[in-house]
């Protein structure tokens, strides 16, 4: 499992529609920040690659409190790319499949464990909960055929996984990278994303249920 993927974690953002004047990856969440439960869930993956950009230095400072053998890369152009220009810059020189995963996103531990052992290509989508969301509509056997910013049956929160050899540099979001390759197999998880300042108190009291 870990020796075949690379997971990359996007975290070069400003957040701004999150109203707390930091980067989504150091808000605390119960005490800890966002990016010290990411590292906790990647703690076996070998080729862990984080994307900064706002921030970087203090973003850069608190991982390696936890870990020294992360590939950082950097995202010059933070400010006016998105997250498909993370995940194409992080996913380079990577393993062959590659593990996007956004640096605002937290999914339940053991929906993490299902998919860092799933095999190939996949798209993980959740129940709706979030403020903002990108949706996903699939067929009867869970399979993605499309996003859509209007409605559909899940929301897409990622992850997504995706053969490192598909990706291209897009300046907007992840989705638009993953539609030329619709259908894909899809994953329903428990995850949750922080966009706005609902989301983010709705997360951390799902995450005191999780981590109980």
């Amino acid at each position: 499992m870990s020796s075949t993927k690379s997971v990359v974690i996007s975290c070069a953002g400003v957040g701004s529609r999150l109203g707390l004047g930091q980067t989504k990856a150091l808000i605390k969440i119960n005490g800890r920040s966002l990016i010290s439960w990411q590292l906790e869930a990647f703690k076996d993956i070998e080729d862990l690659r984080i994307v900064v950009g706002y921030q970087a230095n203090d973003v850069v400072k608190e991982v390696l409190q936890y870990r020294d053998d992360v590939i950082f890369v950097f995202n010059h152009r933070y400010f006016e790319t998105k997250t498909g220009a993370s995940f194409y810059l992080g996913a380079q020189h990577a393993n062959e499949y590659v593990l996007e995963w956004d640096g605002d996103l937290l999914v339940h531990p053991d929906d993490v464990k299902r998919i860092l052992s799933e095999d190939g290509e996949f798209i993980c989508y959740a129940e709706k909960a979030s403020d903002e969301a990108v949706f996903v509509n699939t067929t009867e056997d869970g399979s993605v055929i499309s996003f859509s910013r209007e409605n559909g049956d899940y929301e897409w929160t990622g992850p997504a996984c995706i053969r490192k050899d598909k990706l291209g540099y897009s300046s907007g979001n992840v989705f638009n990278q993953l539609e030329p390759y619709l259908p894909m197999k899809g994953i329903e998880v428990r995850a949750y994303d922080i966009d706005t300042y609902q989301d983010y108190q709705r997360v951390v009291e799902h995450v005191k249920e999780w981590y109980k």
